[in-house]
C-alpha cells in the first residue's frame, strides 16, 4: 500500500526562502546604466581672441536599473569633434536611487580654435546639416549594498550626430560598460 507522508512546514519555508533567495540574487546582478542625449542648449559665446568658445547644456537622461541608489564624483566629459579634442563637460557629483531615471544638466564648453583649425569640415557639416561628434567619460562612485560600500567605476562611449544648425540630436549611439571594486 502506499506510505503517508507528513506535511512539514519546516521543509516549505526553507524552500521558500531559497526560492527568495536565488530571486533576489538574481535581481540584484550589476546592469550597466544607460545614457541618452536628449537636447543641447546653447547658452552663451565667450570671445576668445581671436575667436569665439561656445558655452552649452547637454541634457541626458542616465537610468539606473540597479537594485541600490548610488553616489557618484565629479567628471569630465572629453568631447571630440574631427578626431580633435574639441571641448569638455562637467558631471557634478551626485547620486541616484535605485531603479529611477534623471535628468542631468551638463555644462560645456566648445573650442572655438578647434572649430577654426577644422572650418572646411565643419563648413561641409553645416552644409550638410549633419555633425558627428565623439565623447568618453568615466564616472566613479559608490553603491551601497547592506552595511557595505562597493566602489565601482562606469565607463561612457557616445556618438552623436547634431544638425550644427539648431543643435538638434538627429542620431546617436550610446555604449556604458560597469567595474565593480570589491574592498
Amino acid at each position: 500500500m502506499g506510505s503517508r507522508r507528513n506535511f512539514s512546514w519546516g521543509s516549505a519555508l526553507i524552500g521558500a526562502a531559497a526560492a527568495t533567495t536565488a530571486a533576489l540574487l538574481i535581481s540584484a546582478k550589476p546592469r550597466d546604466p544607460t545614457f541618452h542625449l536628449v537636447s543641447i542648449d546653447l547658452t552663451s559665446f565667450k570671445f576668445q581672441f581671436p575667436v569665439f568658445d561656445a558655452e552649452l547644456i547637454f541634457n541626458v537622461h542616465v537610468r539606473n536599473p540597479n537594485a541600490v541608489p548610488i553616489r557618484y564624483s565629479d567628471a569630465k566629459m572629453s568631447i571630440f569633434y574631427d578626431g580633435a579634442l574639441l571641448g569638455s563637460a562637467l558631471v557634478e557629483a551626485g547620486s541616484q536611487p535605485a531603479r529611477s531615471c534623471q535628468l542631468l544638466r551638463l555644462p560645456a564648453r566648445l573650442s572655438g580654435l578647434e572649430l577654426a583649425n577644422r572650418v572646411k569640415k565643419f563648413a561641409s557639416d553645416v552644409g550638410r546639416r549633419e555633425m558627428v561628434l565623439e565623447s568618453a567619460v568615466d564616472i566613479k562612485g559608490a553603491a551601497k549594498v547592506l552595511w557595505w560600500d562597493h566602489g565601482f567605476k562606469v565607463h561612457v562611449d557616445s556618438h552623436v550626430v547634431v544638425d550644427p544648425v539648431f543643435l538638434d540630436v538627429t542620431d546617436q549611439e550610446n555604449k556604458s560598460s560597469l567595474e565593480i571594486f570589491v574592498k
